[in-house]
């Protein structure tokens, strides 16, 4: 089984990404269309020629190694996937061949967190609105509404949402995932050093957030403007 997470930025994808990782029958891939994306849409992000230089930027040759042969051998493997990444102008036939979900969180809980790394978010770069396009074109592949999983079920109680999300995927839950080690791990990207310093430092999930933080006003109408895309999937989720 080949598992597409797709989510935004800042999402708890990482945390999600190293859960996976610790079950013994899982492989895993952290966001192969990540230099594709940059090659494609020339935009700046941290650590832009280190990303670029590390994976395939011809998004065909992408999508052909994320529906080949498992690594490893392994029977799961799981594939960690930015919404964003998705530019227009990539196939999406490939989806087809995936199991795909889609991981949500709060605009704004992310765009705080965004904001900390990169300034000046975009509603392109927190990936809201494409998420829901892709929801809704995995959703016409298929034929049914793929599984959504939120982040703050996650928190909130790591052991039943992974549970239902297993189930929805149809494997075995294992207690494995629910604690990793800490520190860098080998399959991280090489982005890792400048997104990846708090799931670093974790060995597992966080408690649940408190309230949503408040936003300056620029902050808040991008919130808003995400709204919409979050609240589609929001309706579908575990």
């Amino acid at each position: 089984m080949k598992i597409a997470m797709w989510s935004g930025p800042r999402n708890l994808s990482t945390a999600l990404m190293y859960a996976f990782a610790a079950r013994p029958d899982c492989t895993v891939s952290d966001e192969p269309f990540y230099a594709a994306y940059l090659a494609a849409t020339g935009i700046d992000h941290p650590m832009r020629a280190e990303v670029i230089a590390s994976q395939p930027t011809d998004p065909r040759e992408v999508a052909a190694h994320c529906t080949g042969p498992n690594p490893d051998g392994k029977p799961l493997w799981y594939q960690k996937h930015m919404t964003l990444h998705m530019v227009p102008a990539f196939d999406r036939d490939f989806l087809k061949d995936l199991t795909n979900v889609f991981l949500l969180r709060h605009p704004a809980r992310v765009i705080a967190s965004y904001a900390k790394k990169r300034e000046a978010p975009t509603l392109e770069d927190i990936g809201f609105v494409q998420q829901a396009q892709l929801f809704d074109q995995v959703a016409d592949l298929t034929g049914t509404a793929p599984p959504v999983i939120t982040a703050e079920a996650i928190r909130a109680n790591p052991r039943a949402a992974l549970t239902k999300l297993c189930t929805a995927l149809g494997i075995p839950f294992t207690e494995a995932m629910l604690h990793w080690p800490a520190g860098p791990k080998p399959y991280d990207g090489v982005w890792a050093p400048h997104w990846y310093n708090a799931v670093h430092r974790s060995t597992g999930f966080e408690d649940p957030e408190g309230p949503l933080p408040d936003l300056p006003a620029e902050y808040q109408r991008l919130a808003d403007a995400a709204l919409a895309a979050h609240d589609h999937l929001a309706a579908y989720a575990f």
